[in-house]
């Protein structure tokens, strides 16, 4: 038998023996976690403020309230690129502006869905920034509070959410 015969056949014993070597036969497993006794890793809220804010809220309502005496819709207007969002508060049948979009609500209303009462508002909705001669709308339909999934409006850089609706 040459060198390369019994270096061959010493890899091959080596081979069917080293995993009886360090192979072991006993299996461990980690105790059981009672899930109830488990803390969230987040920070909880502080009760005490709670109250503070839901008073502020309510102030802030009703000061709305009083400086829009007839019918209106409030949206959240989202800038995608800055991440800022602001409250726009439209009445019926004016347009305002956010960003190069021009807005117009022409219906706002509530309605009951399942037992549930919810905003609706019907709304136009131009991008200024195209220099057609026919500005057409890239909204125009019904949106819906609980779920503005229902008719998206699809902008690149801005979205448009109903928030609420106040008809006098």
């Amino acid at each position: 038998m040459n060198l390369g015969n019994k270096f061959l056949l010493l890899h091959i014993i080596l081979f069917f023996l080293t995993p009886n070597v360090f192979g072991e036969e006993k299996i461990t497993s980690a105790p059981l976690l009672n899930l109830d006794n488990i803390k969230p890793s987040f920070e909880e809220p502080d009760k005490s403020n709670d109250s503070m804010i839901t008073e502020q809220n309510i102030k802030k309502k009703k000061k709305r309230n009083k400086i829009y005496s007839s019918s209106h819709a409030i949206l959240m207007g989202l800038d995608k690129i800055t991440a800022k969002s602001s409250e726009i508060i439209i009445n019926l049948e004016e347009s305002k502006k956010f960003g190069p979009l021009e807005i117009k609500i022409l219906k706002c209303g509530k309605v009951k869905i399942n037992n549930k009462i919810d905003d609706i508002a019907y709304m136009q909705v131009k991008d200024l920034t195209k220099n057609e001669d026919e500005k057409v709308f890239i909204f125009n339909g019904w949106t819906f509070s609980s779920d503005p999934n229902l008719t998206p409006f699809d902008h690149a850089i801005y979205d448009l959410q109903l928030v609420n609706c106040f008809s006098v």
